[in-house]
């Protein structure tokens, strides 16, 4: 099949496929005499692991490691359980800080109450940012 169908058929760009060809996350495609790249069902295959991969958090770098275990004849299960308990540790990460900036939010909303619309001095801009500011230091 030519890159446009393998495209439809992924749901992924022309641009994407060829970018994932180009660092070795797809073979090299074989070529037409005409120069059009012709692709086959386990290039379809790949790419579909591909986009389930990214699903998961999978970064590209290890989707090509991940697919590379495969071509070597490897199981990468174990590879993939490490990359997803990094993940889920990442997220877990970034859900406290998001808890810690609806916390501050919360609490600059609460001063605005506080604070008359019109309080500012020279050089403010906006009170309850700055105020904020202030407090933090």
């Amino acid at each position: 099949m030519f890159i446009g169908d393998l495209a439809r058929r992924t749901g992924l760009t022309v641009k994407a496929i060829r970018y994932y060809e180009t660092i070795g996350i797809l073979p090299p495609s074989d070529r037409t005499p005409a120069g059009y790249r012709v692709y086959t069902a386990q290039d379809e295959e790949r790419l579909r692991f591909v986009k389930a991969a990214k699903a998961v958090g999978l970064r590209l770098g290890d989707i090509r490691e991940v697919l590379a275990f495969r071509d070597r004849g490897e199981a990468p299960c174990t590879f993939v359980r490490e990359r997803i308990r990094e993940e889920a540790a990442g997220l877990d990460r970034r859900i406290d800080e998001l808890r810690r900036l609806r916390d501050q939010l919360e609490a600059l909303d609460r001063l605005a109450d506080m604070l008359p619309p019109e309080a500012y001095g020279d050089g403010c801009i906006c009170h309850l940012i700055q105020q904020r500011h202030a407090r933090a230091r």
